[in-house]
């Protein structure tokens, strides 16, 4: 439903407001629904014509029952596109509309400017209406039970991606690389160029021992058979190195390039979880403050904001460090309390009186909105006055008690925890390292072990699935109880062995 006059108006105001505080954000389109369409759209992840499946289909029960039941309320839904859309709830109270109006401005705003979303497509709200009408079609063409089936199995390798690979640049092979392995039994020292040390020639065998130069023609002979493997390098880009290589027919492969390029989209989302939220929240709650609240909405907008930034036992409010963090890194450069000199004072009072009054908050804040991510947020901005200001610790399960307890209060170990949960989504890092496994035309991954171990049977599900697609068997290698481990699956059965485990670097 399109926005009534009143709220069209109110729209504009906002708008108004928001860009004389700096904000730019893509246009903006409002659209009114009722709780039952929002959930609707929010279990399609923002997008109403998303492709049909069973798992949006359960996300709206779980929306629905926690809106009945009072557990939960979805205010508002904003989509990353040009123009941007949003969606406000029917029912909310004027205070709540413009509030959500000045958060979403602020998203867009975000949208629009933040590194991470540079390489997302703008116009997904039609390329997603073009993804479902190909599915749609694969799914009268083959049947829905096996197109549905086929969509489980890549959805449930949506995460195998290579989050930074928008941003990296392929390096021009070398003519000595493209060459490479292509000249089979050709002399070592040739092919690959060992290198030897300038001496006089009755000091050879004293500069050069044989030992050396056989030393190096292993390493470079094991680099070379590297680059003749499939893939030369680890690849992390999982999904695409299915396309590429796996025995997929054209549907199928249209299906996982659909799932991949959904999932690269998503991304960023994930990636700035805590400074999107953070930054929308900061903005809403300036404009609000400082231009657009009455002085009859005080009461109203004060507990709609306190549920807001609400942290409850146990749990994480991304919305509450990220504004709480925002502000800080604006009192902090207005004040100068950064650099070498700031770093060294260990006066407590006059760290606490410290302000050289330099006015730079506003730009410093525009700027960390541009550059950075979640992790490199928390790992910069994160400090020690921070963490003991906002009483932060960390806590874990006392097994002989059977009961959570606070762990630690050290800040070290608070922002090595955080950034641990925020890399890669918290969720294991995984490389393709060969595609001819002992000869055998099956697939070898590798899990860059970083102190956590595979859950079981999410890792013999995923193997299963790759297998499906891969259709020979799919072996990876992981650190299992401190112990190298081979994990795989043959399409009958899984196995286990033990290995020497080699990190990748």
């Amino acid at each position: 439903m399109a926005l009534p006059k009143h709220l069209a108006e109110l729209a504009g105001e906002i708008l108004e407001k928001a860009r004389k505080f700096g904000l730019d954000p893509f246009k903006t389109i409002f659209e009114v629904v009722n709780y039952e369409v929002m959930n609707e759209i929010a279990s399609y992840g923002g997008f109403p014509t998303r492709y049909p499946h069973w798992r949006f289909g359960m996300e709206y029960e779980r929306l629905s029952k926690s809106h009945s039941y009072g557990l939960s309320k979805i205010y508002e839904m904003v989509i990353n596109n040009d123009p941007t859309f949003a969606y406000l709830l029917e029912g909310n109270n004027l205070v709540d509309q413009k509030t959500v109006m000045g958060h979403v401005y602020a998203h867009s705003d975000f949208f629009h400017h933040n590194l991470f979303f540079s390489h997302t497509d703008r116009g997904m709200m039609n390329e997603m209406a073009n993804h479902a009408a190909r599915i749609r079609s694969y799914a009268e063409r083959f049947g829905v039970e096996k197109v549905e089936s086929f969509i489980d199995i890549c959805l449930s390798l949506d995460n195998l991606i290579d989050i930074h690979s928008p941003f990296r640049v392929k390096k021009r092979r070398g003519k000595e690389e493209e060459q490479s392995g292509s000249d089979g039994e050709s002399d070592p020292d040739k092919v690959v160029g060992i290198h030897k040390l300038r001496s006089k020639e009755y000091m050879e065998e004293y500069i050069n021992p044989r030992e050396f130069i056989d030393q190096q023609r292993q390493k470079l002979l094991k680099e070379q058979e590297q680059q003749r493997r499939i893939p030369a390098r680890p690849e992390q880009d999982v999904l695409q190195f299915l396309l590429d290589h796996a025995p997929l027919e054209r549907w199928q492969a249209d299906i996982l390039s659909i799932v991949r390029e959904e999932a690269f989209y998503f991304a960023p989302q994930m990636q700035t979880k805590i400074m999107n939220e953070g930054w929308a929240t900061y903005w809403h709650s300036r404009i609000m403050t400082e231009k657009a609240l009455k002085s009859s909405e005080v009461v109203d907008y004060a507990e709609s904001y306190s549920k807001v930034v609400a942290t409850a036992p146990g749990q994480f409010n991304p919305y509450k460090i990220g504004v709480e963090l925002f502000r800080d890194i604006f009192d902090r450069w207005n004040k100068g309390r950064f650099g070498k000199e700031w770093e060294e004072c260990e006066d407590i009072a006059r760290r606490e009186a410290w302000d050289l009054k330099l006015g730079q908050g506003n730009d410093k804040i525009f700027l960390v909105r541009k550059l950075y991510n979640d992790v490199t947020f928390i790992d910069e901005f994160l400090t020690e006055d921070f963490c003991r200001r906002h009483k932060l610790f960390t806590f874990a399960l006392n097994r002989r008690k059977n009961q959570w307890e606070i762990e630690s209060r050290e800040f070290q170990q608070i922002k090595e925890k955080l950034l641990f949960a925020l890399t890669n989504f918290g969720q294991p890092t995984i490389f393709v390292i060969d595609a001819n496994f002992e000869n055998r035309a099956e697939l070898l991954l590798h899990h860059k072990h970083q102190g956590v171990d595979l859950q079981t049977d999410y890792s013999k599900a995923v193997l299963e699935n790759l297998y499906q697609i891969w259709t020979r068997p799919v072996n990876i290698q992981t650190v299992t109880d401190q112990k190298g481990t081979m994990l795989r699956f043959d399409g009958t059965e899984h196995s286990e062995r033990s290995i020497d485990y080699e990190p990748i670097r």
